[in-house]
């Protein structure tokens, strides 16, 4: 199914199949669903009986084939972790050569590319290409793939798709039809995360940054149920007890990301309270949020957003997460103490 907020360039671009140039950089933000809107586009263009909307007939030899995973005219190439947020870490220590192949589109993936698509196309029609998040090709590979970008075989489409379009060399960039792909409206948000069944679509799409793909994902209630029960305890400033809940958290196998970003996005929405009385991305504790907001020194509050902003770097591979919770969590209640009054 296109995504609403994808009907508008999809009729664009399926009108123009026939015309379309040899590589297109589908660019924006993450959770919006470009890498969908590239799948469809392979689908349909592979397909032998498209509809007149010039969509997938989903019922022809090729599309069975595209639904299995196993269309000779169709390559993936994605980093092997498939996890675009650890991509763009650095590694650090005895893994990191490990690590960066496991996270990077690596030169050997693009090779292997390019023998595929000298060959003639197993069906005798188009060959479609996908790369994604195409910022994570290391340098070797990104040059590896320019040098196709320049002399494309016959009837291949090449279709990166990328969160950080910036990372490209500006000589990939160059070799593609740069195309933004429409964000949603808050209002098609919330509805298409009401019809794929989504309880509480404001609060999971606020939590997302307003991305409505990561806002479903989101919606599972074991991440509801531990986001409610780790953020009612930061709220609440008398507990204190930074220890006792790094132990309940890791005792739970609590993601470290999620807690980070739990962290990350409450002080963004205790400065936003504080300068401009909004609240980002916690709506339903916007009245906690706000009674809260004015309590900590500005500068306290950034110097542990920075802390964080650390830590997130290196949430891949935490040394000992027990330790890192407790300084995490130590830190954020030596930033929340309220400051004497002096009189």
């Amino acid at each position: 199914m296109i995504l609403p907020w994808h009907e508008t360039l999809w009729n664009d671009i399926a009108g123009r199949r026939e015309k379309l140039p040899h590589a297109l950089l589908l660019h924006g933000q993450r959770g919006t669903g470009k890498a969908a809107f590239a799948k469809l586009l392979a689908n349909a263009l592979l397909c032998e009986s498209p509809s007149f909307e010039g969509k997938a007939c989903g019922k022809c030899l090729a599309c069975g084939w595209m639904n299995s995973g196993t269309h000779p005219d169709f390559h993936l190439v994605q980093p092997e972790t498939d996890d675009a947020e650890a991509a763009t870490a650095e590694p650090a220590g005895d893994e990191k050569e490990k690590e960066k192949k496991q996270k990077h589109i690596t030169i050997l993936q693009v090779r292997e590319l390019i023998s595929s698509v000298s060959l003639s196309a197993g069906r005798g029609g188009m060959r479609v290409v996908v790369v994604r998040p195409a910022e994570t090709m290391n340098v070797n590979a990104a040059n590896a793939l320019l040098k196709t970008l320049e002399e494309p075989p016959p009837r291949t489409l090449f279709i990166l798709v990328s969160h950080q379009p910036q990372k490209l060399p500006p000589t990939v960039r160059s070799r593609c039809l740069k195309i933004a792909m429409p964000m949603p409206t808050r209002e098609q948000a919330i509805q298409w995360l009401k019809e794929q069944g989504v309880s509480e679509p404001e609060i999971c799409l606020a939590q997302a940054g307003f991305a409505p793909l990561l806002a479903l994902e989101l919606n599972e209630p074991e991440y509801r149920e531990k986001r409610l029960a780790f953020l009612d305890q930061i709220a609440d400033t008398q507990r204190n007890d930074p220890l006792a809940l790094a132990e309940r958290v890791e005792k739970e196998k609590t993601e470290l990301a999620w807690i980070l970003n739990w962290l990350q996005t409450w002080v963004y929405d205790l400065e936003s309270a504080r300068m401009a009385g909004a609240v980002r991305y916690h709506p339903d504790f916007f009245d906690k949020i706000s009674q809260l907001a004015n309590i900590p020194e500005v500068s306290k509050l950034l110097e542990y957003q920075h802390e964080l902003t650390k830590a997130r770097r290196a949430v891949n591979h935490p040394l000992n997460m027990r330790l890192v919770l407790e300084q995490l969590l130590l830190s954020y209640w030596q930033t929340m103490k309220r400051r004497p009054h002096h009189g």
